[in-house]
């Protein structure tokens, strides 16, 4: 059976997103994912997966998987499926050890419903956005793991501390 394990970064407000893309720019966090995910699919909604810079789509060195109402989208080298369900099927049917939900706000919402391990990079900063981390009650979930770090948010130009928590499902 694969884990599903969510990984997001959530400012303090839960803003995940504005404009379908990332409202700062942490060098810390983007290695994080990297690493992090590296060798393992990722499932991902349309938007989300449009909004990775064309020049680093599919991600590379992970099996892209595309959860989409669109009948005819199917970007080169993904592979795309109409349901939640299915995409986590073929998952288990890959034998997979680990699948990574890695947005947006609907697909996290689903996702919170089956995952066993939450991955948050949380800011401690408030930030604008039109996209947000569904709530969740974090007394279901155990902290496992949890570094802090500080570093710069290259967007806006400023220090921000945030944290690496692994949360897992009690």
């Amino acid at each position: 059976m694969t884990e599903i394990i969510i990984i997001a970064a959530i400012a303090k407000n839960n803003t995940i997103g504005k404009d379908n893309d990332l409202p700062w720019r942490l060098t810390e966090d983007f290695q994080h994912f990297k690493n992090t995910t590296f060798g393992h699919p990722c499932i991902m909604g349309d938007k989300t997966y449009e909004s990775i810079p064309e020049n680093a789509r599919p991600l590379y060195g992970r099996e892209n998987i595309i959860l989409t109402f669109k009948k005819d989208y199917k970007p080169e080298g993904t592979i795309v499926f109409n349901s939640f369900e299915t995409a986590i099927e073929y998952c288990n049917k890959q034998n997979y050890s680990k699948a990574f939900i890695t947005g947006g706000e609907s697909i996290y919402k689903i996702g919170l419903t089956i995952a066993n391990t939450l991955m948050i990079t949380e800011l401690q900063e408030d930030y604008e956005g039109d996209v947000f981390f569904p709530k969740f009650k974090k007394e279901d979930w155990e902290i496992t793991n949890q570094t802090n770090h500080q570093g710069l948010d290259k967007k806006n130009n400023k220090e921000v501390k945030f944290s690496f928590i692994t949360y897992k499902r009690n």
